[in-house]
């Protein structure tokens, strides 16, 4: 048996015996779906161009001065990611989490950096997501004038493909008139409304207590080392409840003592688990 066969084994085997299963979920996580990978800026300017010649990053945009200095500018980059994850279908991975959460007497909870909305469009209950982050289906004031976050619903963004500048009306806060923007943390971002998440965060504390006695196994997917707040939250939670911590990651899956460290993508790491517990029932 192969190192990385025994890697999937224990996996499996830690899984079948678990009672609830805590779900962290990077950047990595979506890329099965056909959502673009944004490690370095080769990566981002391969899936928007048109900032290539001005030489901006990813950390460069995802900069909250942009809804101050060129809103249009500030949109055209978060609408056509908006339009991009509605139009994405959550990769076969997120199912099969979910099956395997159904069998436990727990459940699930998701932990994730992402703001896409995948898990809840792959159909995970809203009430067991933390998205620490934020989420783009919630927008805010720019400013903000007041403590107001509300659903983004039905409001659509149409963007240039080849100039990602808006080609339609920019959303506006309802009380003062002012732009609004995604309810997201970004890059140096002092205006972030932070009161969903904190709530969001309750729940998943208070969940987290109910299975304190429980047998908890943690699973990571995708997080990398550039924004590490999956991966301390996943590895903080398994060392203070002394769970199985099983992390996935094609390039970093390096971790502390004790972690089955599976080199491998999301949806192929998840596929040959689920094909290990198949095989032993």
């Amino acid at each position: 048996m192969t190192r990385k066969n025994e890697l999937l084994l224990q996996a499996a085997e830690a899984i079948g015996a678990a009672e609830a299963l805590m779900i962290g979920a990077g950047a990595g996580f979506g890329v099965d779906s056909g959502l673009p990978d944004f490690r370095g800026d080769r990566g981002f300017w391969k899936a928007y161009p048109a900032y290539r010649s001005k030489r901006l990053s990813f950390v460069d945009l995802a900069n909250p001065r942009w809804f101050r200095e060129d809103p249009r500018q500030a949109w055209g980059f978060y609408g056509h990611r908006l339009n991009l994850y509605r139009k994405t279908i959550p990769h076969e991975g997120f199912h099969i989490l979910q099956r395997w959460a159904k069998k436990m007497k727990h459940g699930s909870f998701v932990f994730t950096s992402n703001v896409d909305g995948q898990f809840e469009r792959a159909g995970y209950d809203p009430q067991r997501v933390l998205a620490v982050h934020g989420a783009i289906e919630r927008f805010q004031c720019m400013h903000p004038c007041n403590h107001s976050i509300w659903s983004a619903g039905e409001t659509a963004i149409e963007v240039d493909e080849k100039t990602f500048r808006p080609t339609s009306d920019l959303p506006l806060c309802p009380n003062c008139g002012s732009v609004a923007r995604p309810n997201i943390l970004m890059f140096g971002d002092a205006s972030w409304l932070d009161k969903e998440t904190e709530k969001e965060h309750v729940r998943f504390m208070n969940w987290l207590e109910s299975v304190r006695n429980s047998k908890l196994v943690v699973i990571e997917f995708g997080a990398g080392l550039a924004v590490p707040t999956v991966r301390h939250g996943c590895e903080k939670v398994s060392k203070q409840l002394d769970t199985p911590f099983i992390r996935v990651n094609p390039r970093e899956a390096q971790g502390p003592s004790g972690t089955i460290e599976i080199a491998c993508g999301a949806l192929r790491s998840l596929e040959a688990i689920d094909e290990e517990l198949r095989g032993a029932n």
